[in-house]
């Protein structure tokens, strides 16, 4: 008797039946999903028979069935699954006599030759995504915002297995699946996702020219008046924009600077003039309202440290980047009103670093890439103590209760005493390219490991913690009534302050590689982005913060 043929559902389940999930062995540990979740006594697993020949065919199929009276549209999909699932419906449909455009969207650009975000080349027809497996849903939000940017529309998304209903997610467009986890005999805990996301209504959004996407560090943050917005970009442009509009008031180019690295020092705004470093190797101060240029101080190579204001004696405090052998760094204090050098020191690597000014005992701290801490009369430039901490430091360090915190590149963070430079306590994390910051008894520390870590600021416990799904280079601020972070994975997250429980996430295109600037007069939020973006946002006005899941 001849054996009826297996329909392509059957032989798509039947495969994942029998391959698709790796289960615990003896206790054994298996990958967690995502942040905060335990680990699971399984794993799902697609990609080891996705590329089967029979298994690949029967995928198509089974899309064609169900999408082909959509037609015309196109197909993308995500790296690194949806590449071969976009491969495989492209060819069936050339084979059916009904061609269409496939591309696949990146999980991140690429740091050289083109840096593209979507690779193939979209066409104007409407979208169908597809991809192997679907969670939480944060990867098809992140992925609806990029191509959305991109001017694509997408009417529909294909999963080939949900782990939960499709009334659970909080997405854009209809989740299809062929199939769930009911069907192999597994479940996930059925909620719909109890976290708001896209928080904010966008007012604007500034879009500076020529980006450095290869240059993923932190950039200048944006700083504020009463009515404008003021920053840095990567190809040598000061801007103040209108806060209301978005419009530019005035700009300013600098000079000859190394290719695509043109400003990352975050200005500081005092008495109307605005003070800033650039990679010409030029320190200057603007009037903040003209744009004309009040004075220069033109002593270093290169400056990307960002300044910090003593207003008592009337000086402003830079790091300095030299490119000879016997003079690589150092800081500068010079006199606001007129760009006087009063008294600089030379350290022996490159200063990126930025300084902070501690009123209460008259000091100026500062770190180097030569691994030292060094804390200065703010005055007089008298050395009060160095401390070697044996890492780069590219940041400014924090303060409160007599401790000076300082962010070592290799992870560290360690508290120093404000009088003798002694360690009190380290914290260590996964890499450090953002500042902590401070309020009432902790100290929030974003790493390079994707988390966020809030330490009791006198012993240097770790009391909370909350996992992103990108490294940070963003510096942590309060505002709103919330601790916001921003991170590589293009969103921003708003944490309860005593627990980082999550209250909820607003997606972008974009990396986000330093804090949010907030203003309290209108209530609004300027968020700088890796592509030299400004946006303006505006709380939605529907929707109650509700605390979510602990991030732990």
């Amino acid at each position: 008797m001849q054996r009826a043929s297996v329909g392509p559902r059957e032989h798509v389940r039947a495969r994942i039946a029998a391959d698709g999930f790796k289960f615990t062995k003896d206790g054994a540990r298996l990958g967690a999903r995502n942040a905060g979740d335990p680990f699971p006594a399984w794993v799902c697993d697609l990609k080891g028979i996705m590329l089967e020949p029979q298994w690949i065919d029967a995928y198509a199929e089974l899309f064609w069935e169900r999408f082909a009276d959509k037609l015309p549209f196109q197909v993308g999909g995500f790296e690194t699954a949806g590449i071969p699932l976009v491969t495989a419906i492209v060819m069936k449909g050339h084979a059916r006599g009904t061609p269409v455009n496939g591309f696949y969207v990146r999980k991140s650009r690429k740091r050289y030759d083109l840096m593209q975000r979507i690779e193939g080349t979209p066409n104007a027809h409407p979208v169908i995504l597809v991809d192997d497996l679907v969670n939480s849903g944060s990867t098809l939000r992140k992925h609806l915002v990029e191509l959305s940017d991109a001017g694509l529309h997408v009417t529909d998304y294909l999963a080939v297995l949900a782990f939960r209903d499709a009334d659970a997610y909080d997405a854009a467009v209809p989740v299809h699946t062929l199939f769930t986890l009911k069907e192999f005999g597994l479940s996930m805990p059925h909620k719909k996702m109890d976290t708001p996301h896209e928080l904010f209504d966008t007012q604007w959004r500034y879009k500076g020219e020529h980006p450095s996407f290869n240059l993923v560090v932190q950039k200048s943050r944006p700083v504020l008046d009463e009515t404008h917005v003021y920053f840095g970009s990567d190809d040598g442009v000061v801007t103040a924009l209108g806060q209301a509009t978005g419009e530019p008031v005035w700009t300013y180019r600098i000079g000859k600077h190394p290719p695509g690295k043109g400003i990352l020092s975050s200005p500081v705004l005092h008495e109307g003039t605005l003070y800033i470093g650039a990679y010409d190797g030029v320190f200057y101060a603007f009037d903040a309202r003209t744009g004309s240029v009040r004075w220069k101080y033109d002593d270093a190579d290169w400056i990307g440290s960002s300044p910090c204001i003593a207003p008592k004696p009337g000086l402003v405090y830079v790091g300095l980047e030299y490119g000879l052998f016997r003079k690589r760094g150092g800081i500068a204090a010079l006199r606001m009103k007129d760009g006087t050098e009063v008294w600089t020191d030379r350290t022996a690597q490159l200063t990126h670093g930025s300084p902070l000014y501690v009123p209460e005992h008259e000091l100026v701290i500062i770190g180097s890439n030569d691994g030292i801490v060094y804390a200065y009369d703010a005055a007089t430039g008298e050395r009060r103590w160095a401390t070697p901490v044996h890492s780069d430091i590219k940041v400014a360090p924090a303060y409160a209760s007599n401790l000076v915190f300082v962010p070592a590149l290799e992870g560290t963070v360690y508290a120093l005493d404000i009088v003798s430079g002694s360690m009190r306590w380290s914290f260590k994390t996964g890499g450090l390219y953002s500042s902590p910051y401070v309020r009432d008894a902790y100290v929030y520390v974003a790493s390079l490991d994707k988390c966020i870590y809030a330490l009791d600021a006198m012993t240097g416990i770790e009391k909370s913690r909350f996992e992103t799904h990108g490294r940070i280079f963003a510096t942590p601020t309060y505002a709103d009534g919330a601790i916001w972070v921003g991170s590589n994975d293009g969103r921003l997250y708003e944490l309860a302050p005593e627990t980082l429980s999550l209250r909820g996430s607003h997606q972008f295109s974009e990396r986000i590689v330093n804090a949010v600037a907030y203003s309290e007069y209108a209530r609004t939020f300027f968020v700088p982005t890796v592509a030299n973006e400004i946006y303006c946002l505006r709380r939605k006005a529907t929707g109650p913060r509700e605390a979510g899941p602990s991030g732990r």
